[in-house]
């Protein structure tokens, strides 16, 4: 692969990318085609970064129309903009931050369908999927698992965010750190991804004290419980009188997936009733950093030159802290 086949305008334009990953991972990403469904606070970092990284491609479905509560994290958007659709308001600013990627928009969440949504997926690289409820999530991530697709998703509830992958059987460059250090060289690794459903049945059981306590899995069963409670009450939570019903599901969670018992038995009631009043808000900056590490993850993927995330991460923007879990992965 030789830089020849980059115009003068795309060297210039990606030059220090270049020089950090090299010509061919900077080639996997402007062949790629980006899927992102729904444009909320994370989708826009995330788009705000892949775009500028220069990928090939983008394809955004949203169906709504953009309200008042999206002017704080959708830079994307303007006051005028309020009842246009998003992806149209956000087109031509998505196009102005990079002329050479091609935007796509698709204002109807109709082909989300099971049959519409598979056609799509097979038509592109890698799928994100922002700001959406578990149920569905676990279907469009099967849906890509048939196409073989690498999956994302990714969003914040107030000051909560969380970040998971399915990337298949993925294989990245890594520093071999068996040879001496005067013959450092790469090797090829294979990670082997687990999907969603599946992460979703992971036992905490092998893991002592002290690991159990540097994965903070209180972040972790808080966002699994508003997906718990979303999925039963067809809403997220919505204020103080949440609170109860949302701590009773983040213990049973908890005690089911067989945490241990020194380290955690329930979910701190203050961190439970904080996220039941916020759930339902956007927050630019916890959006933005979940955004971007979002972002930075898919294009390591398609760099192939680190390893990804393994494969649930959350943040928790209450302590400014951050965990990632290996979920049901080998």
């Amino acid at each position: 692969m030789s830089s020849a086949e980059f115009t003068e305008e795309e060297q210039g334009r990606y030059d220090r990318q270049i020089r950090l990953w090299g010509i061919e991972a900077q080639q996997r990403m402007r062949n790629a085609t980006i899927l992102v469904v729904r444009l909320r606070g994370t989708a826009t970092e995330t788009i705000k970064n892949i775009v500028l990284a220069g990928i090939g491609k983008l394809i955004i479905i949203d169906g709504e129309d953009v309200a008042e509560e999206d002017l704080g994290a959708g830079f994307f958007f303007r006051d005028e903009d309020a009842g246009k659709k998003r992806v149209d308001a956000a087109k031509a600013r998505i196009e102005s931050l990079n002329p050479l990627v091609t935007v796509e928009t698709i204002p109807t969440f109709d082909v989300l369908d099971s049959q519409e949504f598979e056609s799509t997926v097979k038509n592109v690289d890698l799928v994100c999927i922002t700001d959406w409820d578990r149920d569905d999530l676990v279907r469009m991530n099967d849906i890509c698992r048939r196409s073989g697709k690498p999956f994302y998703a990714g969003g914040t509830y107030g000051l909560l965010g969380y970040i998971f992958c399915d990337l298949l059987d993925h294989d990245y460059i890594s520093p071999d750190r068996s040879a001496a250090k005067d013959a450092q060289k790469n090797i090829k690794v294979r990670a082997s991804y687990s999907s969603l459903q599946d992460a979703l049945r992971h036992r905490w059981t092998t893991l002592s004290k002290r690991q159990t306590k540097e994965l903070n899995p209180a972040s972790v069963f808080t966002i699994l419980s508003i997906w718990q409670y979303q999925s039963s009450q067809k809403r997220l939570p919505s204020g103080v009188q949440d609170t109860e019903e949302l701590q009773t599901i983040a213990d049973v969670l908890v005690s089911g997936a067989d945490v241990n018992k020194q380290v955690l038995t329930t979910i701190p009631p203050s961190l439970i009733e904080s996220v039941a009043v916020t759930a339902a808000h956007e927050f630019s900056p916890v959006c933005a950093i979940v955004g971007g590490m979002l972002a930075q993850d898919i294009l390591k993927t398609l760099a192939a030159r680190e390893p990804p995330i393994a494969n649930f991460f959350t943040f928790d923007g209450n302590t400014g802290g951050a965990t990632v879990c290996r979920m049901s992965m080998s």
